[in-house]
């Protein structure tokens, strides 16, 4: 066989090649995920950035594509409590977590998970409105559904973020249930961080 036209053989074959792999790459990533996934995705990391209008607007185009999309209908809850519109984020929270106990099936471990941060979000809006009953009652829940889940931050997270303590569901469930009532929280003191799930945990 002519060398030159082996050659032209080879790099159209790697070309082709590069291009199948490509293709697969894109199909993956966009074409075969779940609906709303994708944005989901990018309003995590525009709620991770503070930029709230970008995230929920993403959480919204997710929402279109698939209505009660768990990472989704989180984001925008989280959105809410970073904005500390708190009603929106108690409607929000309580939104999910009826729709996941309505469609959980017994062995949806991230379902299962979400539910979980779910209720242990909506803890910390109550605790942080001063509403303790409601938060007990909220923490208790979580703790029940899945206690793994809403353990709090670990050794990753003090890397990134320092070595403050931070209260996790089990220890402020705790702390409420010991003391009963008590005052407000100064400002700067440690707060109950709000759970998320991993993307995974959404689908």
């Amino acid at each position: 066989m002519n060398p030159r036209v082996l050659r032209r053989f080879i790099i159209l074959l790697g070309a082709l090649t590069v291009g199948v792999f490509l293709f697969w790459e894109f199909f993956n990533a966009y074409i075969s995920r779940p609906p709303g996934d994708h944005y989901a995705e990018v309003g995590t990391l525009r709620l991770e950035d503070d930029l709230y209008d970008e995230a929920l607007e993403n959480y919204a185009l997710a929402l279109e594509e698939q209505p009660n999309h768990r990472g989704a209908l989180m984001g925008r809850a989280l959105v809410f409590i970073k904005q500390e519109r708190y009603d929106d984020a108690i409607a929000e929270l309580d939104h999910l977590i009826d729709f996941l106990q309505g469609s959980l099936e017994p062995d949806d471990t991230t379902g299962i998970g979400a539910l979980a941060a779910a209720y242990a979000n909506r803890g910390i809006v109550y605790d942080r409105r001063g509403e303790y009953e409601m938060a007990l009652e909220s923490y208790i829940q979580a703790l029940k559904v899945d206690e793994g889940a809403v353990e709090g931050p670990g050794l990753v997270h003090k890397i990134l973020y320092g070595s403050e303590k931070v209260s996790n569901v089990r220890d402020r469930a705790r702390y409420i249930h010991g003391v009963g009532s008590y005052p407000p929280r100064r400002a700067s003191g440690p707060r109950p961080r709000p759970q998320c799930p991993s993307q995974d945990r959404w689908r």
